[in-house]
C-alpha cells in the first residue's frame, strides 16, 4: 500500500496495466507491438485476469459513487500490485508443502524465500515472469506428493498438470523451459507406480485432453480480443450471429505463443532488443538476483559431476557396464536439475534478462535449505538482499513514477479543471513512461506524452528549442522531465526555466552518476529526476 518507487522494466507495465487501463478504463496509454493487431504476440487472458479485474472493480465502485475519485495514479499502480502481492503467497505454499518431500526444514526454507529482494521487489510487480513463477511453483507441487508414512504417492493430478502446463505456454513460451524437468519426474513417478500399461496410458490421455481444451480457450480469447481489437469493440459481437463469430474466429485463428516464439527464433529480432554473450545468465544474472546462493548451487553442480563421472567410469572399468548407477550428491540431484535445466535452455537465446530466471527461486531455496547450506552464510545474504531491495525497490529509476504522480496532480487540479490548459510533457534518458498514470482520458487532447529515450545532446535541444519557440497558446506550459546526470546537457540549449522541482531518489543506470560528484555538495542532483517548466521564447 505504500508503493515501491523502483522502475525495475517497462515490461512490468506495458505487459499488462498500461493496456488494460486503455480497455477498460478508457484512459489514453502506449499500446505495444506485442498488443496490435498487427502483430499479436500476448496472451490477453492474463492482463485480463489479473490488472483486468482490478481496474473493473475500482471502474466499478466509480460508477456506483461509493467512491468518487477511485481512478487515480496511487490507484492505477497499487490495485494490480497488490492482487500480484496476494497472489506471491502461493510461492509461500509451495515451499511450505515442498520442503518436507524434498526433506528440508519448511521453516527455514520460507524464511529464506521471505528474506530475498527477488520475491519483495520482483514477485509483487506485473511481470509475466512473475505468473510464470507462479505457475511453476505449482506444478512443482502437483508433481511431488508423498502419502504419511512418507513413501511417494501416486500422481493423480494429470488434468491439472496439462491446464497449468498449457496455462503457462500462453502466458510465456519459455515456461517449457521450467516444465520439462518437473514433466519428466511426474512421468517417471507414473510409469513406476503403474503396473498397468493402459494406466499410463490413461493418464498422458487426460493430460493431452485437458491441455488441449485450455489451449482452444486461450485461443478463443486471442482471437475475439484481436480481431476487435479492445474490449470495447468486443461488446459490438453481441450483435452478430454465431455464424458470424465461428466465421471470424476460423478466418483468423490467433496462437500468440507461436507469434512470440517466431520472432523471438529471429536473431535479428533479439538483437533489437539486446544480444548478450550465452554465459549471461550463469555468470551475471544468477549472481545478481540470488547471490551466494546460486554460487553455492553451481559449486553443488559440479561436484555432482564430477561424482558422477567417476562413477560411470568406476561402473564401466569394474562392472563392464551394469546398469543400476546411483549418484550420491550433497543435497538432492533432482533439485539441482530442477534449477541449471531451465538455465540450460533459456542461456540457447542470446537476449538474456535477470527477471527471465525469478521462477528459480523455488528449487534454489529448497536446495539452499537442505544441509543448511544457507545458514553458514547468513550474514552475507542478509545484506545482499537488503542491498538488492534498496537498489531495485527504491533508487532504480525510482523518480519516474513520483513524478507521474506529481504530473497528475498538477494537470487534475481544481484550478486545471476550471481552466483547461494544454500540457506537453518531454521525457528524455528515462524509462519509458506509462501514461496510464497521468489518468488521462482518451477523449483529452489537451496533453502530449513525448518520450525521446535516450535521444543525442543535438536531438534533444533541437526538441527543446522547438517548444521554446512554439507556444501555441497562453495556457501552454511544457515540463522537461530529465536525470539529473544529464541536467547539464539542457542548459547548453540556450532555453531558460520558469521553476524546477527535483525527485530524489532517481538512479539511472543508463546515464550512471559520476563518483567524484556524489562526494560533492551537488550529491543530491545526480541522484535525482528534475521536472523542469519551459519558460516562453520572448
Amino acid at each position: 500500500l505504500l508503493p515501491q518507487a523502483g522502475y525495475l522494466h517497462p515490461d512490468e507495465f506495458f505487459q499488462s496495466p498500461e493496456v488494460m487501463a486503455g480497455d477498460i478504463l478508457n484512459l489514453q496509454v502506449y499500446y505495444p507491438w506485442e498488443f496490435l493487431s498487427s502483430s499479436p504476440c500476448r496472451t490477453v487472458v492474463f492482463p485480463l485476469m489479473t490488472s483486468g479485474v482490478t481496474y473493473w472493480v475500482i471502474k466499478s465502485l466509480q460508477q456506483l459513487d461509493i467512491c468518487s475519485s477511485c481512478i487515480n495514479s496511487y490507484t492505477l499502480l497499487v490495485s494490480p500490485r497488490l492482487l500480484f502481492t496476494l497472489f506471491s503467497f502461493i510461492l509461500d505454499y509451495s515451499v511450505y508443502r515442498l520442503a518436507p518431500f524434498w526433506e528440508v526444514d519448511p521453516w527455514k526454507a520460507l524464511v529464506l524465500l521471505a528474506g530475498s529482494y527477488v520475491t519483495l521487489v520482483f514477485y509483487t510487480r506485473t511481470f509475466t515472469n512473475t505468473l510464470e513463477g507462479l505457475l511453476f511453483a505449482l506444478l512443482m507441487l502437483l508433481v511431488s506428493s508423498r502419502k504419511s508414512d512418507g513413501s511417494l504417492a501416486e500422481p493423480t493430478s494429470s488434468p491439472l498438470v496439462g491446464i497449468i502446463t498449457t496455462a503457462g505456454f500462453f502466458n510465456r513460451p519459455t515456461f517449457l523451459a521450467f516444465a520439462l524437468m518437473p514433466l519428466l519426474y511426474w512421468a517417471g513417478l507414473i510409469v513406476d507406480s503403474q503396473k498397468s500399461i493402459k494406466t499410463v496410458i490413461n493418464h498422458f490421455l487426460k493430460l493431452v485432453l485437458c491441455a488441449c481444451f485450455t489451449a482452444i480457450v486461450f485461443v478463443t480469447a486471442d482471437t475475439f480480443y484481436f480481431t476487435s481489437m479492445g474490449l470495447d469493440n468486443l461488446y459490438s459481437i453481441k450483435k452478430s450471429s454465431l455464424f458470424d463469430v465461428i466465421g471470424q474466429l476460423n478466418e483468423k485463428m490467433i496462437v500468440t505463443p507461436f507469434n512470440f516464439l517466431s520472432y523471438n527464433l529471429n536473431p535479428y529480432n533479439l538483437a533489437l532488443h539486446g544480444s548478450h554473450p550465452r554465459v549471461t545468465h550463469f555468470t551475471v544474472n544468477g549472481i545478481m538476483l540470488f547471490g551466494i546462493l546460486h554460487i553455492l548451487a553451481i559449486g553443488a553442480g559440479f561436484k555432482m559431476l564430477k561424482k558422477y563421472i567417476h562413477q560411470l567410469i568406476w561402473v564401466k572399468s569394474y562392472c563392464h557396464g551394469s546398469s543400476g548407477l546411483l549418484v550420491h550428491s550433497e543435497g538432492s540431484p533432482t533439485l539441482l536439475l530442477f534449477y541449471f535445466v531451465p538455465l540450460a535452455f533459456l542461456s540457447l537465446f542470446s537476449h538474456q534478462e535477470p527477471r527471465f530466471l525469478i521462477p528459480l527461486i523455488l528449487p534454489l531455496v529448497l536446495f539452499s535449505t537442505s544441509q543448511n547450506r544457507a545458514v553458514k552464510w547468513k550474514h552475507v545474504i542478509i545484506i545482499f538482499n537488503v542491498l538488492g531491495a534498496l537498489l531495485f525497490g527504491c533508487l532504480h529509476q525510482g523518480g519516474l513514477i513520483p513524478c507521474l504522480f506529481h504530473l497528475e496532480q498538477l494537470m487534475h487540479s481544481p484550478e486545471t479543471s476550471i481552466h483547461p490548459r494544454h500540457y506537453t510533457l518531454l521525457f528524455a534518458h528515462t524509462y519509458m513512461p506509462p501514461r496510464s498514470l497521468l489518468n488521462i482520458k482518451k477523449r483529452d487532447t489537451h496533453i502530449e506524452v513525448i518520450d525521446m529515450a535516450g535521444s543525442e545532446e543535438e536531438t534533444l535541444c533541437r526538441t527543446v528549442e522547438q517548444r521554446a519557440n512554439n507556444f501555441t497558446c497562453n495556457d501552454c506550459h511544457v515540463f522537461v522531465i530529465i536525470p539529473g546526470t544529464v541536467r547539464a546537457t539542457i542548459t547548453k540549449c540556450g532555453v531558460s526555466f520558469l521553476n524546477e522541482t527535483l525527485i530524489f531518489p532517481h538512479l539511472s543506470m543508463e546515464d550512471p552518476p559520476q563518483i567524484p560528484f556524489l562526494f560533492s555538495g551537488n550529491w543530491r542532483s545526480q541522484l535525482g529526476l528534475y521536472i523542469l517548466q519551459l519558460e516562453r521564447d520572448q
